[in-house]
């Protein structure tokens, strides 16, 4: 084999990975985005919870100044569009710009991983590992990991099983709106999840997780109920759509077996009731790390173990859900005023 670990996907799963477990063993991250502006950006909130910063802070990570944006903001404005109630709820998010995240995360990775700008096409079994066609060039690799998100290539290729999974659609506008604001907006009538608009840099950003029947139409739609509500839009300067998963409970997690490991989205871990996935892609590609140092035989056994909290957090989460996304609950909930920024 040409490596011991071949990761495919270098967000933030797939880099933390590969920084913690680089010099220990021959390794190979493959992943087409590069700094160029043209290249691969993933829609996101780029919103970095509190979870994620104790991740970050046990490694005495600081975030540099060029990944941050304007402005910061300290509350998130929860609009039930249905009922017409409005909340603000105090949250301590840090606002950054997700694709220049994802390339200092990459930057942090030692020398000694070898770096791929490629996109993995294909993964095959092969005497003592797996073979990854990455279009120019195929690699050899004993262990493959797939950090390689919600449409994972490495998850489908090997596991069948279907996740519940939403389009997730993105649009940037210029700034019009008088005071910047984060806000999370559940309308039963589009969406049995919810959406988010968020103020970046002079732009304004909404987007939101929608069925993947008629998604767009659906999108557009609560655009126009949000419009009706004083949100200005204007015309889009882009527009971004990505797959993101919802797990349902516990089966739902795939840890991995017979020489593939799977971390953050790919394995299914991304909260069921706020879609924050940055925690977990931290804690998985962590714990992955640990288990890696004591060996590769008998690693996925480990791995399946030191996951059990992180699942069960999961499923805590799951078990939240309706009190966010059953709208009589949710209007109980908003309607009591518990934990609420009072004006």
């Amino acid at each position: 084999m040409n490596y011991d670990i071949a990761i495919i996907g270098a967000g933030p799963a797939g880099c933390t990975f590969a920084r913690l477990i680089a010099g220990k063993y021959r390794i190979a991250l493959i992943d087409p985005k590069t700094e160029d502006k043209t290249s691969f950006h993933k829609p996101c909130g780029g919103l970095l919870s509190e979870d994620a910063q104790k991740t970050l802070a046990r490694f005495d990570l600081t975030l540099p100044k060029s990944v941050l944006v304007d402005p910061q903001i300290f509350a998130v404005r929860t609009i039930d569009l249905k009922s017409g109630l409005i909340r603000r709820y105090q949250r301590f998010y840090v606002n950054l710009d997700r694709h220049r995240f994802d390339m200092w995360l990459k930057g942090l990775i030692p020398e000694s991983v070898d770096m791929i700008t490629a996109k993995a096409k294909s993964i095959t079994p092969a005497e003592g590992g797996f073979v990854i066609d990455c279009g120019e060039r195929k690699i050899t690799a004993r262990y493959v990991v797939g950090a390689d998100g919600a449409n994972s290539l490495v998850r489908r290729t090997f596991w069948k099983k279907k996740l519940r999974s939403y389009v997730a659609i993105q649009q940037w506008f210029e700034e019009t709106n008088p005071t910047p604001f984060y806000s999370c907006v559940f309308d039963p009538d589009t969406s049995d999840c919810c959406s988010w608009s968020i103020s970046k840099d002079n732009f304004f950003i909404f987007g939101g997780a929608f069925p993947h029947e008629n998604s767009r139409q659906r999108f557009e739609e609560q655009k126009r109920k949000l419009a009706e509500q004083g949100f200005k839009f204007g015309e889009p300067l882009k527009t971004e759509a990505c797959v993101v998963l919802r797990p349902r409970g516990y089966r739902d997690f795939v840890c991995g077996g017979n020489g593939v490991l799977l971390i953050g989205e790919a394995a299914g871990f991304i909260s069921p009731s706020s879609l924050e996935g940055f925690s977990y892609a931290f804690d998985s590609a962590v714990l992955l790390a640990e288990c890696f140092e004591k060996g590769l035989d008998g690693v996925e056994g480990r791995y399946r173990r030191a996951t059990f909290k992180l699942r069960t957090k999961l499923v805590g989460k799951v078990l939240k859900c309706p009190f966010m996304y059953q709208p009589t609950l949710r209007r109980l909930v908003m309607k009591s005023g518990l934990n609420t920024v009072k004006e």
